[in-house]
């Protein structure tokens, strides 16, 4: 099933209860990613079987490098899925598809619960941009359909869920949203000032 709770992120918590990651999940998530992962982690969205589907990372990495995607599509068949969406031509598409005002909100959102993740009074550097780093446009579909499965608004997320349905309920995921999770809750925009400060992380990440 998706993840335990699927009301809207509040500042600093993660987007779902989410499950630390023991042994079983450790070992999983290192195999589905090829190497063992390179920042701390919950599992907020889990398939039918209990295996993780999305992990919600650390906005750092172990080594202090700041990370721009917060929550990762490791389920292997909806990233083999997603991939061949791309080389279809899915992200030029999806891009055209989307109202670009609801686009660049969730870019802004994106960014926004990120930077709220980090410690209290952190000053180093911090990811720039929203979903999958950028500040426009479309980059990443894995990214956004993370996003959009771990219960957030994402007119991207959404289109590419759309086009693999049948993928997305034989893991026995919920695609749906609550429709209070489709704008920047109160209290977001004093963080504003710090979307696009400091210096950009790699995103090979995690």
């Amino acid at each position: 099933m998706v993840a335990k709770d699927r009301g809207c992120q509040a500042l600093g918590e993660p987007s779902a209860p989410g499950d630390f990651p023991g042994d079983g999940d450790a070992s999983a998530v290192a195999i589905l990613l090829g190497r063992p992962p390179m920042a701390s982690y919950v599992v907020v969205v889990r398939d039918s079987l209990g295996g993780p589907v999305v992990i919600e990372n650390s906005p750092l990495l172990d080594d202090g490098i700041p990370m721009p995607t917060r929550w990762w599509l490791v389920d292997r068949e909806l990233r083999r899925e997603v991939s061949r969406l791309e080389t279809k031509g899915g992200v030029r598409q999806a891009e055209r598809s989307v109202d670009p005002g609801a686009l660049i909100e969730a870019h802004e959102r994106y960014a926004l619960l990120r930077d709220a993740a980090l410690p209290a009074g952190y000053a180093g550097p911090r990811a720039s941009g929203g979903v999958g780093g950028t500040r426009r446009g479309v980059k990443c579909l894995h990214a956004h359909l993370a996003w959009y499965l771990a219960g957030h608004s994402d007119p991207v997320g959404a289109w590419v869920a759309g086009r693999l349905a049948a993928t997305i309920a034989d893991r026995g995921l919920d695609a749906t949203i609550p429709s209070d999770c489709r704008r920047i809750p109160d209290g977001y925009e004093a963080l504003t000032p710090g979307l696009v400060d400091g210096s950009r992380a790699s995103e090979s990440g995690l």
